[in-house]
C-alpha cells in the first residue's frame, strides 16, 4: 500500500511541477472567450416596418438592430497567486542563496516588519485614544460623557 501512495504523491507532484508557468507575463490575464466577441444589440423604434419587404414572418430586418453601447471595461484583476510572483520575484536571483535571500525577504521579513507597523501603529492610536475620549470638547466627547451619565457609569478619571 505504501508504494502505491508514494507513486501516487509522485504523480500529483509531477502534474503540479507540470503546470508551472516558466516565463509568466506582466500582464497575466485569462484568454478571450466567445462572449468578448458578442454585441448586445437594440431594436431601432424610428424605423417603420411596413417599408421593409425582404424579411419574412417572425424575422427582424438587421437594418434595425443598433449595437447597445458598452460600459467601459473594468481592467483586468491582477494575478495575486503565490506562485506567479514568487517567480518573477526570484527570476533575477543569482544562485541559491539569491533565491533563499529573496524567499526569506518576501516570507518572513517584510510579514513580520508589517504586522510589527501595524500593531504599534494600532498600540499608539489606543493609548492616543484613551485619555481624548472623555476630555475633548466635541460633539462625541459630549455625547459619551452624557450617555455615561445616563447609564450612571463612573466616567474614569483621566487626569
Amino acid at each position: 500500500m505504501s508504494d502505491l501512495q508514494d507513486a501516487a504523491i509522485q504523480f500529483a507532484e509531477t502534474i503540479q511541477t507540470a503546470h508551472i508557468n516558466k516565463h509568466p507575463s506582466t500582464q497575466d490575464i485569462a484568454p478571450p472567450t466567445a462572449a468578448d466577441s458578442k454585441q448586445r444589440v437594440q431594436i431601432d423604434d424610428t424605423v417603420d416596418l411596413d417599408d421593409v419587404s425582404e424579411v419574412g414572418e417572425g424575422e427582424i430586418p438587421v437594418s434595425l438592430l443598433r449595437p447597445t453601447p458598452r460600459k467601459p471595461v473594468m481592467p483586468p484583476l491582477p494575478d495575486l497567486r503565490f506562485e506567479q510572483s514568487y517567480l518573477a520575484s526570484i527570476k533575477d536571483a543569482k544562485g541559491w542563496q539569491g533565491v533563499t535571500f529573496i524567499t526569506l525577504r518576501d516570507q518572513l521579513v517584510m510579514p513580520l516588519v508589517q504586522g510589527m507597523a501595524w500593531t504599534l501603529t494600532v498600540s499608539g492610536w489606543r493609548h492616543w485614544n484613551a485619555s481624548t475620549t472623555f476630555t475633548g470638547r466635541t460633539a462625541g466627547a459630549k455625547i459619551r460623557r452624557w450617555w455615561w451619565g445616563v447609564n450612571n457609569w463612573t466616567i474614569p478619571n483621566t487626569s
